[in-house]
């Protein structure tokens, strides 16, 4: 048995089906994707949730190519704001490795903050913004550990490179899907999950279907994708309760806000300010404004922006009614490009979906607090040989977060009770 059916359940399920086993898998949602979610946009789609390829994971590129997709390299030209001006910069990106780099020396963890209380102000100025922004992680108390490592020790890893799917995720979750035979799979949608019951023997599944009525489904083992949200707001309630190392693993990890909008113009006009200065950008930096970055399509031209906050300043966000945060995104466009520009005349259409308020999220993905740099490690521990974590919140730092660490927590989840199952049948 499978619960939820976004990336780390689906390839969990595939890899059980792919080796004999019949599977059920309960979503709570209407659709399968978790926290990949994609409306339709002006020639491109706009994705609500996971957007990137982050890195060069293989599963990823597995994938891929299972989906007859190709994936787009993403631009890497950006401009950072400050002292009234866009100006080319350094990659933040680099500037944010190479500050992090000197923290994986340290004897014990401590929060991103004090660790870039000693850093050079431009230093912690570019890494603090992508500590907020990338990992949607709050410098006081995101450790530094986690996120060096994130950022430091794997160069095939999600910070490397950055890449789209030709035509967004949806046909890699179809082709996940498919890959589901339909004599080994139920897949049931609708379908929120109460409580998780294990005994010697089995695991047990209490939950409602979308008529609302109760539905109970037994199996020898379970895998549970659900996010750190939602298993730290202890819904569904686990019986007995989890074990104690387990729950101490949850603690020491938190789900980053994050505010992203979808803005979709009459024109891309930022490719015709400044003769064309910014035509082959594709991030601009904000620095105080609400919404700290801005990315284009690129190498995709179309008119449309995404606007990004996470960490603190999604909180900031929070109040804010969608009409709100597009006005403040808007209003932050004009302070980037200046008298020149008028992002509210060519401002046509705003998608987003709040993934703090989805209860079935409760947060767009983990970080690791201080003191947690071995959490997720832990979470791959079974659970009395019937339950099993997978999930993003369950990858290493280096694939955390990403849709590729969903998938290999997937799999991971995926060998371990098919291991369990071979010896107990």
């Amino acid at each position: 048995m499978v619960l939820g059916a976004g990336a780390a359940g689906l390839a969990c399920a595939r890899s059980l089906v792919t080796a004999g086993r019949a599977v059920v898998i309960l979503e709570a949602r209407s659709r399968i994707g978790g926290r990949l979610l994609t409306r339709e946009g002006p020639g491109v789609p706009i994705e609500l949730g996971g957007e990137f390829v982050h890195g060069t994971a293989p599963i990823s590129f597995e994938l891929l190519r299972a989906a007859n997709v190709a994936a787009i390299d993403v631009g890497q030209g950006s401009f950072s704001f400050g002292e009234g001006a866009l100006r080319e910069d350094e990659d933040p990106f680099e500037v944010a490795a190479r500050t992090l780099s000197r923290a994986r020396d340290l004897p014990a963890d401590q929060s991103v903050a004090a660790f870039l209380s000693t850093a050079g102000e431009r230093e912690a100025q570019v890494t603090r913004m992508l500590v907020e922004g990338f990992d949607a992680a709050d410098p006081a108390r995101a450790g530094v550990l986690a996120i060096a490592h994130e950022w430091c020790d794997d160069q095939s890893g999600q910070t490397s490179r950055q890449f789209r799917p030709l035509g967004g995720y949806p046909p890699l979750l179809r082709t996940l899907r498919a890959a589901l035979e339909a004599a080994r799979t139920m897949l049931l949608l609708n379908c929120v999950v109460h409580a998780v019951r294990r005994d010697r023997d089995a695991v047990e599944v209490w939950a409602t279907d979308g008529a609302g009525a109760a539905l109970q489904v037994r199996a020898r083992a379970a895998v549970v994708t659900f996010s750190v949200g939602v298993l730290q707001a202890g819904v569904p309630v686990f019986e007995p309760p989890l074990p104690a190392p387990t729950l101490e693993a949850l603690s020491l990890l938190a789900m980053g806000p994050v505010v992203k909008l979808g803005l979709v113009f009459q024109t891309a006009f930022w490719e015709t300010l400044a003769d064309g200065r910014y035509r082959d950008t594709a991030f601009f930096h904000a620095g105080d404004g609400a919404f700290p970055t801005f990315w284009t399509q690129l190498p995709v031209r179309a008119p449309l922006l995404i606007a990004w906050a996470g960490g603190p300043k999604a909180d900031a966000l929070h109040a804010f009614d969608e009409p709100a945060r597009v006005r403040a995104a808007l209003d932050d466009l004009r302070v980037l490009f200046g008298e020149a520009s008028d992002p509210h005349r060519e401002f046509v259409a705003a998608y987003q979906h709040d993934w703090q308020r989805d209860p079935y999220a409760r947060g767009a993905y983990s970080y690791a607090l201080v003191g947690g740099a071995q959490a997720r490690e832990a979470l791959t521990e079974p659970i009395d040989e019937r339950i099993f974590l997978a999930g993003e919140a369950t990858a290493s730092a280096a694939e955390s977060g990403t849709v590729a660490g969903a998938l290999q927590s997937g799999t991971r989840a995926a060998t371990q009770v098919l291991a369990r199952l071979g010896v107990n049948g």
